[in-house]
C-alpha cells in the first residue's frame, strides 16, 4: 500500500520560513519524481517544486529563490524548504510521487501552511 504523510505545516509569520517533509512507502522511492503541489482556497491545485530520481528540480517562478527540494532516498523522504514565505504562499501543500507510467502517480493527505501577521 502506498502512503505519502506530510508534516511541517504550521502557521508564521511573513518573512518566515517552513520545513516541510514527506515520508514515502510503499514504492520504490528512488525511481520516483517527487514534487510538491499547493493548492490555495478558490485556486487550482499548482506545482512548486520537483525532483527527479537523478536529482534535477524544478520550481515555479514564484518560489525560485525562496524554496528548495531535497530528498533522501535511503530514508525516502522528501524535504522543501521554504525561506522568505509570503501569504500568497497560504495553501494546503501536497507531495507527490510520479512513477513511470500515468498509473503510478500518487497523493499524500496535505499540510497546511498560513503565512500571517
Amino acid at each position: 500500500q502506498v502512503q505519502l504523510v506530510e508534516s511541517g505545516g504550521d502557521l508564521v509569520q511573513p518573512g518566515g520560513s517552513l520545513r516541510l517533509s514527506c515520508a514515502a512507502s510503499g514504492i520504490t522511492f528512488p525511481i520516483y519524481t517527487m514534487g510538491w503541489f499547493r493548492q490555495a482556497p478558490g485556486k487550482q491545485r499548482e506545482m512548486v517544486a520537483r525532483i527527479d530520481s537523478g536529482g534535477s528540480t524544478n520550481y515555479a517562478d514564484s518560489v525560485k529563490g525562496r524554496f528548495t527540494i531535497s530528498r533522501d532516498n535511503a530514508k525516502k523522504m522528501v524535504h522543501l524548504q521554504m525561506n522568505g514565505l509570503q501569504p500568497e504562499d497560504t495553501a494546503v501543500y501536497y507531495c507527490n510521487a510520479e512513477g513511470r507510467s500515468t498509473s503510478l502517480n500518487f497523493w499524500g493527505p496535505g499540510t497546511q501552511v498560513t503565512v500571517s501577521s
